[in-house]
């Protein structure tokens, strides 16, 4: 039998609810709380591999879906000083989806890969080492080196939070230009192909002279790191009413950017339209 003790009643309620459903329908009797001590016992004698490696993977699973995100935002209130729930949410959002491999192109101190094989080395040490056990202590020594690398991951979260953030203040405010800007164009076409090139309403190519000429100086000068030069401040200072672009990538950074600016003045198109727009404008 393996004995785990809680000083958190809590903690001995969630998984011990957490156990019974994973549990399920073979194994779940074999768990036991005990409510006034709060010690979860779990009754494995009769449990074979296949039910031993259940176990511990719900135990990973109570871990990181149940207390990984309160231990994050214990983290980012005692450390980093953000209080307020609703970034602590952003946050957290941000690490799990480093966590699940979705941000892939964020640097980290070591590789999300590491993390998971610590804790799990350590919930494989504890059961096999012990038939009882302090969950209090386990988090505290056991997973020591586990933390350390959440504390990594969390950093990395809270600087890509706060370049969102930029990012939507920097979209907010040529939002703001755009509205009280005059149409230069009603209509322009966007080819994004190995190169961005510009057309009018005709299908006629706008020179890269001539866009640089037409660009608005304040906009490089108030923000010269975000505005690109070739596409978005000259977009910008022509304020089109409608915007058709043609890509093969809809997706890519920077035509993201564009439709967050320019909303529904954007639509988006296949890049082989635009030979076919092309042949009817010329054929009319």
């Amino acid at each position: 039998m393996v004995e785990i003790i809680f000083q958190n009643e809590m903690d001995s309620s969630n998984l011990f609810n957490h156990l019974i459903q994973c549990l399920k329908p073979c194994y779940h009797q074999n768990i036991l709380l005990n409510e006034d001590r709060h010690i979860l016992s779990i009754q494995n004698e009769d449990f074979d591999g296949e039910a031993l490696k259940k176990l511990k993977k719900s135990f990973y699973n109570f871990i990181y879906e149940i207390k990984l995100e309160h231990w994050c935002r214990g983290f980012l209130k005692d450390h980093f000083y953000y209080e307020d729930l609703e970034e602590q949410q952003q946050i957290v959002a941000i690490f799990y989806s480093i966590l699940q491999g979705c941000r892939q192109e964020l640097p980290t101190a070591v590789p999300v890969e590491r993390g998971e094989s610590v804790l799990n080395e350590a919930i494989n040490q504890i059961f096999l080492e012990t038939s009882s056990f302090s969950f209090d202590s386990f988090v505290k020594f056991r997973l020591r080196d586990y933390f350390r690398m959440l504390e990594s991951f969390l950093e990395v979260s809270i600087d890509e939070y706060k370049m969102e953030q930029e990012y939507q203040v920097f979209v907010q405010t040529l939002r703001e230009f755009l509205c009280n800007r005059p149409s230069k164009m009603a209509l322009l076409h966007i080819v994004f192909d190995e190169e961005i090139t510009f057309f009018n309403e005709q299908f006629h190519e706008i020179k890269r002279s001539e866009l640089i000429k037409m660009v608005d100086r304040k906009l490089l000068f108030n923000h010269p790191v975000y505005v690109d030069s070739v596409s978005i401040a000259p977009l910008l200072s022509i304020a089109p009413s409608s915007v058709v672009i043609y890509t093969q990538n809809p997706e890519q950074p920077l035509i993201r950017t564009i439709h967050n600016i320019f909303e529904e003045r954007i639509t988006i198109r296949s890049l082989s339209d635009f030979g076919e727009s092309d042949k009817k404008n010329l054929s009319s």
